[in-house]
């Protein structure tokens, strides 16, 4: 199966509806995740991933190691899906604003 990635121009740029699904561990995601994203930690995505079958998700994590393998999940289970290339970091990188739940 190959994925695809959405780059951090590409989902800034876009308005359509869709689930941000950040995988990282909930330290991680208090400490700044991108606006709106919902935190499902990898180890659980395969556990809910059902829930997002027919919809569209961005995968996210740090780099895009981990959201890769989140986005492989979501696609067994029909959701459509990408990952965010270089994820978080490469967000905050370009300049872009990030959420903190501390």
């Amino acid at each position: 199966m190959t994925l695809s990635e959405i780059s951090v121009d590409q989902l800034k740029r876009d308005s359509f509806c869709r689930v941000l699904l950040d995988v990282r561990s909930p330290g991680e995601y208090a400490g700044g995740h991108l606006p709106g994203a919902v935190n499902v930690p990898l180890d659980e995505v395969a556990a809910v991933a059902a829930q997002y079958a027919g919809q569209d998700v961005v995968t996210v994590c740090h780099s895009g190691a981990r959201s890769l393998a989140a986005a492989r999940l979501l696609a067994a289970a029909g959701a459509r899906v990408q990952s965010l290339a270089g994820g978080t970091q490469a967000w905050r990188q370009a300049g872009h604003p990030v959420e903190t739940s501390r």
